[in-house]
């Protein structure tokens, strides 16, 4: 449930009264359809939201979107260059000096190359799956890990996919891929563990696993498809949401199935 409030132009806007309320979320790959639900979900929770995405015009509309569901709404977004480890720290740091706080980062950074049959992969499908799925996640995860840590309520969260777990023939470079961001995303969460102490930890790394997404736009496009298995994003934006519901202590490190386990 919402409420509302007035800010120091004496207008109303809407807020959350939860444990998002307040909050600092840094969301990479805001311009996606996943990215445009989860900036929509995070703003109505009374989140403070910033977004980035590799693609100015596609942020820029998401961005909008967001603040005209929810009028006043702290929500902008900032062309980020996540393959570039240094624009990713300037891109945390510049938001903690904004806000005064990081209490999130969501990597919604996607690709997919598959191939006919395992014999068939192509090894150029490697390359570019590795630095979208692979390097994004390493450097997002730098740059955040040490403002997440300060944070009273740190959530790093991965969207990853059931592949990584039961990887299939034709999508060798795209599963391992995703394996090696998951692994990546635990050894984090071992560190916020650890850095926690026997009181356990205060910030959390967690994986949410989908088989695949899926979007109104994709339905509209394909009527009769089933999409057997798939997560809608706008409840994949409740699940990323639902990550700061839970203590640190049991979503770090775990993965949280939005599909069947293989």
């Amino acid at each position: 449930m919402s409420g509302v409030r007035a800010d120091e132009t004496g207008e109303a806007r809407t807020m959350g009264n939860g444990t998002l309320d307040g909050a600092v979320i840094a969301v990479a790959g805001a311009g996606g359809p996943a990215g445009r639900a989860a900036l929509l979900r995070l703003a109505e929770a009374g989140a403070v939201v910033v977004g980035s995405d590799n693609d100015p015009q596609r942020l820029a509309e998401a961005v909008d979107a967001a603040r005209y569901a929810h009028g006043g709404a702290t929500v902008v977004g900032e062309p980020v260059d996540l393959l570039d480890l240094a624009s990713a720290r300037r891109w945390a740091d510049g938001i903690e000096e904004e806000y005064g706080r990081v209490d999130g980062l969501v990597h919604l950074v996607g690709g997919w190359r598959g191939s006919e049959t395992f014999t068939k992969t192509d090894l150029d499908d490697w390359e570019v799956l590795e630095r979208l799925l692979i390097r994004t996640v390493q450097h997002t995860s730098l740059a955040f890990h040490e403002a997440l840590q300060r944070s009273d309520r740190g959530r790093y969260v991965l969207i990853s996919a059931a592949g990584a777990t039961r990887p299939t023939a034709g999508n060798a470079a795209y599963s391992a891929a995703k394996a090696a961001a998951e692994a990546w995303t635990l050894a984090m969460a071992d560190w916020f563990r650890k850095a926690g102490g026997e009181q356990g930890p205060t910030s959390a790394a967690a994986i949410l696993v989908v088989k695949a997404l899926v979007h109104d736009a994709m339905r509209a496009e394909r009527p009769n498809a089933k999409f057997a298995g798939f997560t809608d994003v706008k409840d994949l934006a409740e699940a990323v949401a639902g990550v700061w519901e839970k203590p640190a202590a049991e979503v770090n490190g775990n993965r949280l199935w939005l599909t069947e386990k293989p």
